[in-house]
């Protein structure tokens, strides 16, 4: 045999072996060596958590291939946080789920998690207590903290905002907004003051409002009405505060008027409808992030028409991480130390990390918002959150 020959049937055995692996591994192949890291996923974070950038990263520096499983935040705590639970997993468990049998978080062959990365601070909190009732057995918690945090600010436009700051209800300073004064807007919101009364006057009728979302549907909606109950409660939100000012949150949830289950939905219509529909609406700063990397030409349509609200005080929407594991642990640091990925998710989603000021520059975006968030009420805990929505419905 020629040695032409036997090169060529060498190369014919390495294509064959190759595709064997191809199609053994799939894509997978380049995550050969690296550790396997589960994480249950509450939602808000997708485009985040799915960034290509960030996952190289955690695979070269890092050495992890992480799974993200979406859950509810609410599932995490009623049912076993196992991968079975979602559809996930050993097929022979699910299978024996299917047909009644009970799983827990300890038993045999079934698929745990490294980690739990909820989409709302009072899940988070709520986790790390002891199960009641009927709940789920949990994991213990071994750490973790706020990993993803975007606040609560307000979109409104050019000319009302000068109303605004003319009635002395918002300062601009270094290009920035403010509401400085929150208990005054919400008392005209409450007493049905006009738009007209504060001198907007380019035909803009009714009283004064903010579209927001549905605080009983939606958590970004129960976040916004956690500030309101920390404002008419001067700081103090607490379950007797709940009681003592629901009339008001009641009041303010019915001149709200026709309310959007999904924040995106709304800062869509915001930016579409514009002035005439929704005067000032409430959402987080992430989503003018979003909206500048997802559409700039539409944003180079509106930016200079658009103004951004910082109440003072404010609250955090914060994405919490907790893990369970040592190999959890790993992700949780990569989050808290990487300057590169924060500055990723600053720029991409709007999401500041760590630390209030962090480690990423702010004006590199082309939009001029606070480095820092410094004047911020508590989020609602889970029984101040429950006797707020009770209350509403």
């Amino acid at each position: 045999m020629n040695k032409k020959r036997i090169i060529g049937i060498v190369i014919f055995i390495v294509l064959i072996l190759g595709i064997i692996l191809f199609k053994q591994f799939g894509s997978n192949i380049s995550d050969i060596g690296l550790t396997n890291i589960y994480v249950a996923t509450g939602g808000g974070k997708e485009n985040f958590i799915e960034d290509e950038e960030i996952l190289d990263i955690l695979r070269k520096e890092y050495k992890i291939n992480v799974v993200f499983d979406t859950w509810s935040n609410s599932k995490t705590v009623s049912k076993p946080l196992i991968r079975e639970t979602v559809g996930l997993g050993n097929e022979d468990v699910i299978r024996r789920m299917e047909k009644g049998e009970k799983f827990t978080i300890n038993s045999p062959d079934v698929t745990k998690y490294d980690a739990l990365f909820t989409s709302d601070i009072r899940y988070y909190e709520y986790y790390k207590q002891k199960a009641e009732g009927d709940e789920a057995e949990r994991y213990t918690v071994l750490g973790g903290g706020l990993t993803l945090n975007t606040p609560i600010i307000f979109y409104s436009w050019d000319t009302i905002v000068d109303a605004l700051i003319a009635s002395k209800l918002v300062e601009e300073k270094d290009g920035i907004y403010y509401v400085t004064d929150m208990e005054k807007l919400v008392d005209y919101i409450l007493n049905g003051k006009k738009w007209s009364e504060i001198g907007v006057t380019d035909d803009i009728y009714g009283n004064i409002s903010i579209s927001s979302i549905d605080p009983i549907k939606s958590s970004p909606g129960a976040t916004y009405y956690g500030l309101l109950l920390g404002i008419l409660s001067h700081g103090e939100v607490n379950e007797a505060n709940v009681k003592a000012n629901m009339p008001k949150l009641k009041d303010l949830y019915i001149k709200s008027g026709n309310m959007h289950f999904s924040p995106a939905d709304l800062f869509q219509e915001y930016l579409r409808a514009g002035k005439g529909a929704h005067k000032i609406i409430v959402d987080y700063e992430k989503s003018i992030i979003d909206f500048l990397n997802t559409n700039p030409k539409g944003f180079q349509q509106v930016k200079d028409r658009i103004r951004l609200l910082y109440p003072k005080p404010t609250s955090w929407n914060n994405h919490c991480y907790m893990y369970f594991t040592k190999n959890g642990e790993i992700l949780y640091k990569a989050y808290e130390e990487n300057e590169r990925i924060q500055q990723i998710a600053w720029e991409k989603y709007g999401f500041r990390m760590g630390v209030t000021g962090g480690k990423y520059d702010v004006s590199k975006i082309g939009i001029t918002v606070p480095q820092e968030i410094t004047s911020t009420i508590s989020g609602l805990k889970m029984n101040e959150y429950n006797a707020l929505i009770k209350g509403l419905e």
